[in-house]
């Protein structure tokens, strides 16, 4: 492991080579003290770097002067907002460990991430102090962005506090890489959350590797809308903007990124497949909506058009003469004007990662003129391991290994990776560090994967979630989930069922937003969800698309039989984390009885048989 120990800089554009995150932020505040570093939509509210480097550093004295110092944990629970921003960078300057914990946290939750990180200063907002008050912790000290509070301190108070003796350059200089940067705890899918300790040196090697792939910088823009307990917009978002300028805009409700996109207009957008699958789904309402026959055929042909050439790029077979000139002319016409509508007409980066995405939204999306590359990693690599690149479209892989970054298949079929962006462990666990990574420094990901001869690795489904019916057949619930969802964007979640069955079922779940449209369409505009789980149209829909779903499948995976859940599944609730994986094992306790009549002789009202 002598490798994780090797000194790792970035290169800064201002020509310095940073080993840190505050050395990293200290270099972009000089380097372009009047740009704006962090705003809100519509720019209501605006930050430069040079009002954002002083903001540091009163908030870091004023840190220090509550006792906060290096090594401490301050735990973090706000909104996507700019002041997450100021706190966060300003406890990275005094060497503390800032953590944000996931805004759907219940009670019991919080009590336990803050037994394992044990901080005494808790940063939130006015809307959370009634979850955080009845949570038994060992927080002394609560400190509220948004105005006063009995019981707490406002952010104010805290940047106007600090001692005029207090050696802020002292203390950041002091930061050292192998010093904790966060925490991010697992979402706990199948056990209680692991506290994933990240250091300087593993974000700033991700940093670096990126670098070489991902061109951004002062003139970019990014939208922060996952949760900064999420480590995708803790290193794409946060960590990005201190080290290499990129503007941040907040969106504090994730339901609003469709809104902010066309003002924002993000040069680098990272979705998770949720969000990419809803924008299609929006895409396709509106073309569905056209009411003038000749812009619906237009629109059609254009999309074709766009399609056929993505088609081509993919398989490598090339456009001929004619197919050209066609999709530059649907791009003129319609292509770029779609973008341009949805906000992502400026593009130059768009990703995917943080759960497996149907090739299909892929295609879709390269067709449309946006090239979405795909992202595989997890908290314990800092995020991003592996990824698609443009000269290196494998859609169906989430492409090779970053730089720095090497990989191999153990003898079960188990991804295993090494290289400087592996976490240093596990917070107070070092057994479960131990099991996760050997002694030469490879880390068991969990993920059951194959790697092609041209070094592109492929993720066939967590070790623990395949499926071995009662004939021994080994299943991806993933693949089968995927083929479902891919087929129609009234399908918001598929929970494939068929551990030790003797056929595949599932519970298909409706998009709400997408159940809202079909509600209007079928003139049932106040109808809520499990009503329309039971219209014929849209039971005839979903059965229809599971059926598609099926032909893409081998016979065994195939879902023989189906119940429509008549409920949506939110992020963080008792179905999905907060990033929008199945917990299965809670969805198998909870819909014990539906899953039960599945698998009855004689399937009871509320279940199709699609035998």
């Amino acid at each position: 492991m002598a490798q994780q120990h090797e000194r790792i800089t970035f290169p800064h554009a201002s020509g310095a080579k940073v080993a840190t995150l505050p050395e990293a932020f200290q270099a972009s505040v000089r380097m372009h003290p009047d740009k704006v570093a962090l705003r809100t939509v519509g720019g209501i509210q605006q930050i430069t770097w040079a009002e954002y480097g002083r903001r540091v550093e009163s908030i870091a004295r004023g840190l220090a002067a509550l006792g906060v110092a290096r090594g401490d944990r301050i735990g973090i629970m706000l909104t996507n907002r700019p002041e997450f921003h100021l706190v966060d960078t300003a406890a990275l300057h005094l060497g503390a460990v800032p953590f944000s914990i996931y805004n759907t946290s219940s009670p019991d939750q919080i009590e336990y991430l803050f037994g394992n990180a044990d901080n005494t200063v808790v940063v939130t907002e006015q809307v959370f102090l009634p979850v955080l008050g009845a949570a038994s912790t060992g927080v002394t000290t609560t400190i509220v962005v948004d105005g006063p509070a009995t019981g707490t301190i406002t952010l104010d108070d805290v940047e106007n506090s600090g001692s005029p003796d207090f050696d802020y350059a002292a203390s950041w200089q002091a930061v050292v890489p192998e010093d904790l940067a966060t925490l991010i705890y697992t979402s706990g899918t199948t056990g209680p959350p692991k506290g994933v300790e990240i250091t300087h040196r593993n974000i700033i090697a991700e940093l670096t590797a990126l670098a070489e792939i991902v061109d951004v910088g002062f003139d970019d823009r990014v939208i922060s809308y996952l949760p900064a307990a999420h480590i995708a917009d803790r290193v794409s978002s946060h960590a990005a903007n201190m080290a290499r300028g990129i503007q941040i805009t907040t969106v504090p409700d994730p339901r609003e990124i469709a809104a902010a996109l066309p003002e924002v207009r993000p040069t680098f957008f990272f979705g998770v497949p949720r969000v990419w699958q809803k924008i299609r789904a929006g895409i396709e309402a509106k073309l569905a909506e056209e009411t003038s026959p000749v812009k619906k055929n237009l629109g059609a042909w254009a999309m074709a058009a766009g399609a056929a050439a993505a088609h081509a790029q993919l398989t490598g077979t090339g456009q001929g003469p004619i197919s050209g000139i066609q999709h530059g002319l649907a791009d003129k016409l319609v292509l770029q004007k779609v973008r341009a509508a949805i906000g992502m007409d400026q593009l130059t980066f768009a990703g995917s990662g943080a759960a497996s995405i149907p090739s299909e939204v892929l295609e879709f999306f390269l067709g449309l003129g946006i090239p979405v590359l795909e992202v595989w990693g997890m908290s314990e690599t800092t995020g991003v391991s592996t990824m698609t690149t443009p000269a290196n479209m494998k859609i169906g892989t989430v492409g090779k290994p970053i730089s720095g970054m090497e990989v191999k298949i153990a003898d079960d079929g188990e991804l295993l990776v090494r290289g400087p962006v592996v976490m240093r462990g596990y917070r107070n666990m070092p057994d479960k560090t131990a099991e996760d990574i050997d002694p030469d420094g490879w880390l068991a990901t969990g993920d059951i994967a194959a790697i092609d001869e041209e070094g592109n690795v492929t993720i066939v489904d967590r070790k623990k979630e395949l499926i071995i019916n009662e004939s021994g057949k080994n299943m991806s619930p993933t693949n089968i989930e995927n083929a479902m969802k891919a087929a129609s964007s009234l399908i918001g979640q598929v929970a494939a069922i068929g551990d030790g069955k003797p056929y595949v079922s599932a519970l298909v779940v409706l998009d709400p937003d997408a159940a809202a449209a079909r509600a209007k369409a079928l003139n049932m505009p106040d109808a809520d969800v499990a009503a329309l789980t039971r219209h014929p149209a849209v039971i005839e829909e979903v059965v229809t698309a599971v059926r598609s779903g099926n032909a893409k499948l081998s016979r065994v995976e195939q879902v023989k039989r189906l119940t429509i859940v008549p409920e949506a599944w939110d992020p963080g609730g008792v179905e999905l984390t907060p990033t929008m994986k199945l917990r299965r094992k809670p969805i198998a306790d909870k819909y014990a009885e539906q899953i039960d009549r599945l698998y009855r002789a004689e399937p009871d009202a509320g279940v199709v048989d699609l035998r």
